[in-house]
Parts: structure tokens; C-alpha cells; sequence
């Protein structure tokens, strides 16, 4: 099976698991659930789960103990991109190729939508306890996420960005931005497949590393598709930084040197990965396939 077939089958795996950890579409609550699964089922490349995933089998891995992890952790990434298309936010129409929750739904329901996949992805995750696995292994995995998925993490990377909106910043702040915005759940994903895998403290920070590079790179990619990018392909509106008057790596530095900057991360995290004795050629070659976006 070659990369994109492996890749392929990967996908179609995780997507099976989100739509056995559904909402119940019925009863009072049935608005609100249809919100819930339409916004996690709007299509997208999975890629948190991919690595989760990919990360845990890497450190030899064999269990079920992954499955409600990889379904929490696109429950969280999910909400926070309710959230951050609302008008509140970035007022965007167009999210993975349909209308945005909020368009769909109203705004009322679109921020109980999110509030409702942030709750549920926890609920997933704890449900791991009554699995027969190491406990102590899923509550530091569950720690870690709530670690990254909150203020010292991905929340608080989004209040910087929303609090300084239209505002010329720094390449100090932006970075930050990004490290909590997009890093964070990036290397919550990777660490917690090596956590719960068993992988050596040494070797969950080796992954840590290469997350953040990963992490990194995938938003400036995304800067650069904000740009050039169609788009009927993206899914998603283009030029919305540009509407938001947002700094971004591609204000600050042009777009030849922003996919030189990716080409640096990459090269860097699939440097870091060749560290760890294991075998990381899937994750290596995905880590590129991701960096090929931008071109």
C-alpha cells in the first residue's frame, strides 16, 4: 500500500470513530445534536487523530485505549472552529466546503455547538478509564490535553489573536499565536499517542519538539493558502486574514520566505523524528505531504 492509500485507510478509520461517539439526534436536544454532527462531520483531513494515532503505533501501541482519544481530540479542535467562525470571531460563511455552523444553525445554537463538542470530547476521553489499560497512562494523556486545549494552550493562543485583531504585531507575539493557537493540539495529539503507548519521558519530549515544528509549519502553510489558494479547494473562505486585518507570517515576511520557513520546520521535525528508534516512515512522509500544501 503506497502513502496516500495508507493515508486513505487512516482517515476512514478515524471518521468511523467520531460517528460511533455521535450525538443522539432526538428528543428536546435534537436541534442541538443535528448542530453537534453537522459540525463534526463536515469533512477535513483528521490530521490530529491521524498523528495521535500514527504516534501510538509508532511506540507499539495495540490496544483500544487510542479510539476515544482520537475522537475527543477532533471533538476539540471542532469546537474551537465553531467558535472561530463566528461573527464574534472571524466572521467566516464557508467551513470544509459548507456553510459554517452558525450560517446553518444560528448564532445561539453555533456557540452551544461548540460548548457541547468541548464537554463531549472529554466525556469520549474519560471513558478510557473503563477500558483494561495502564490508568495511569490515559489520566496523564487526559491532563495533558486539557493542558494544551486551555488557557496555557490553544485558548489562550486564540484570545491573543482575537484581542489584537487589526493590530500590527510582532514576530514575538505572532509566534506565540501560533505555538498555542495551532501547535498546541498538534503536539497535545502526538504526546498523548506516545504517553499512552508507553514511550519514555525522553521520547514524549523528542515527539514534542517535532509537534511544534509540525505545528508551526501547518499555520504558515495556511497563511500562505489564505493568499494563492482556490477557494472550491480549500473548503473554506480565502482571504479572510486580509478581511481581518490579521498579521500573519506572510505579512511579516512575503510568501518566498514564508515557504522557505516551512521547508526549515519540516526539514527540522523529520529530523527529530529520525531521534527516536522507531520506525517513523509514515509520520515522516505525511509530515512532508503536509509542507507540499503551500506549492
Amino acid at each position: 500500500m503506497n502513502f496516500e492509500e495508507e493515508l486513505k485507510s487512516r482517515t476512514a478509520k478515524a471518521e468511523r470513530i467520531f460517528r460511533e461517539a455521535l450525538a443522539e439526534e432526538s428528543g428536546y436536544t435534537r436541534t442541538l445534536a443535528e448542530a453537534v454532527n453537522y459540525s463534526l462531520l463536515a469533512g477535513g483531513k483528521r490530521m490530529r487523530p491521524v498523528l495521535m494515532e500514527e504516534t501510538y503505533r509508532m511506540f507499539g501501541g495495540q490496544g483500544h485505549e487510542i479510539e476515544p482519544f482520537m475522537a475527543g481530540m477532533e471533538m476539540i479542535h471542532t469546537h474551537s472552529l465553531v467558535h472561530d467562525d463566528l461573527p464574534a470571531l472571524d466572521n467566516d460563511d464557508l467551513r470544509r466546503g459548507k456553510a459554517t455552523t452558525h450560517k446553518e444553525y444560528g448564532e445561539a445554537i453555533a456557540i452551544l455547538a461548540g460548548d457541547a463538542l468541548l464537554n463531549q470530547a472529554y466525556e469520549v476521553m474519560l471513558s478510557a478509564f473503563s477500558l483494561p489499560v495502564d490508568l495511569r497512562l490515559v489520566a496523564r494523556a487526559l491532563s495533558l490535553i486539557a493542558q494544551k486545549a486551555g488557557i496555557r494552550g490553544m485558548l489562550g493562543g486564540q484570545s491573543v489573536d482575537v484581542e489584537n485583531e487589526g493590530k500590527l504585531i510582532d514576530e514575538d507575539m505572532l509566534l506565540y499565536v501560533y505555538e498555542n493557537k495551532t501547535s498546541a493540539l498538534i503536539e497535545a495529539s502526538m504526546m498523548s499517542g506516545a504517553i499512552l503507548a508507553g514511550a519514555s519521558q525522553k521520547e514524549v519530549w523528542t515527539v514534542c519538539e517535532a509537534a511544534s515544528r509540525i505545528g508551526m509549519a501547518f499555520q504558515i502553510v495556511d497563511d500562505i493558502l489564505d493568499i494563492v489558494g482556490e477557494e472550491g479547494t480549500l473548503g473554506k473562505t480565502i482571504h479572510s486574514d486580509e478581511k481581518n486585518n490579521k498579521t500573519t507570517y506572510v505579512v511579516l515576511h512575503g510568501l518566498d520566505e514564508s515557504r522557505e520557513q516551512v521547508e526549515k520546520l519540516t526539514e527540522e521535525a523529520v529530523s527529530l523524528l529520525k531521534e527516536l528508534d522507531v520506525d517513523t516512515t509514515f509520520l515522516e512522509e505525511y509530515v512532508n505531504h503536509l509542507a507540499r500544501r503551500c506549492y
